[in-house]
């Protein structure tokens, strides 16, 4: 569109000018206010359910957390709920989303959040990120979902809207050259808002065929998963959490997998604690 080719140009030119930071404000509210995407995390400010959306979204598609989100806050609706939970059950509700050293992480968050801060959690990034599973940006994003608190963060849609439209002629964009950018044009009057805004805005970019993270210095290629250690660990929790214990040999039969690749497996999960071993049986911990 024309308005867009020019605001692209204006905000090139000049990117920190306040009649452009303006009126790319306008732009990236105005779509919002007119397209913006109806997620269950946005209609609460229970910190809890902020932090267990924003530990879901780290690494899965908004579509999935939407689906997987409203039956995790059912089953465990507080942070003592959480801390208390057996593993399994914890597992088990989780499963489909991959990556179970989140859900790992987000119970022993809420054990944490129980134990250091009586149940309330902290406000601040600084104080965010001493908790388990959570860094820099994660910190600064449930501060501002949360607690309405003008942090500075980047994720991968908001990358996508300051490369698209103020880096639109470099082949290479670092975080340090945006961070800037993304704190110039903060509403600090309602952050929660102008993030879930950007968001929307990259989303809608992506789906124009608009991803500029190829051309951020911080891209690197998902790993495939098909075939790799990952997949592995994941086959192996999915059957320990269904059934009883088992041995590496049997897991190994069972899943028709190298016994060297089960055992290493094995141990990584043991150090990690998911699982323990017990009389040469390997068991949820």
């Amino acid at each position: 569109m024309q308005r867009e080719r020019l605001l692209i140009r204006r905000l090139a030119a000049q990117p920190r000018a306040a009649a452009t930071i303006r009126a790319f404000q306008r732009f990236v509210l105005e779509y919002y206010h007119a397209h913006q995407r109806p997620l269950p995390w946005r209609r609460t400010r229970n910190p809890y359910h902020i932090v267990v959306s924003e530990i879901m979204l780290q690494q899965t598609q908004v579509a999935r957390v939407a689906e997987k989100y409203p039956a995790f806050i059912a089953a465990f609706p507080t942070f003592a709920a959480l801390a208390h939970a057996a593993l399994r059950d914890v597992l088990q509700v989780w499963h489909g989303m991959g990556y179970n050293r989140r859900a790992l992480a987000l119970q022993r968050l809420a054990q944490a959040v129980l134990a250091e801060h009586k149940g309330r959690l902290p406000r601040t990034p600084e104080q965010l990120q001493h908790l388990p599973g959570i860094g820099n940006a994660t910190a600064a994003s449930i501060a501002a979902f949360a607690f309405n608190q003008p942090t500075v963060f980047i994720e991968t849609n908001i990358r996508t809207v300051f490369i698209h439209y103020f880096f639109p002629r470099r082949r290479v964009v670092h975080d340090a050259e945006l961070l800037p950018v993304v704190e110039a044009t903060l509403d600090r009057a309602n952050p929660c808002r102008w993030y879930n805004a950007l968001m929307d805005v990259g989303t809608w970019l992506k789906a124009r065929g608009f991803s500029k993270n190829k051309r951020s210095a911080a891209h690197r290629p998902q790993p495939k998963f098909a075939g790799s250690m990952r997949e592995l660990r994941g086959k192996i929790i999915a059957l320990l959490t269904a059934g009883p214990a088992r041995t590496a040999t049997q897991l190994a039969c069972q899943l028709d997998a190298a016994p060297p690749r089960v055992s290493a497996c094995l141990e990584q999960l043991c150090a990690e604690g998911f699982l323990c071993r017990r009389a040469g049986r390997y068991a949820l911990a």
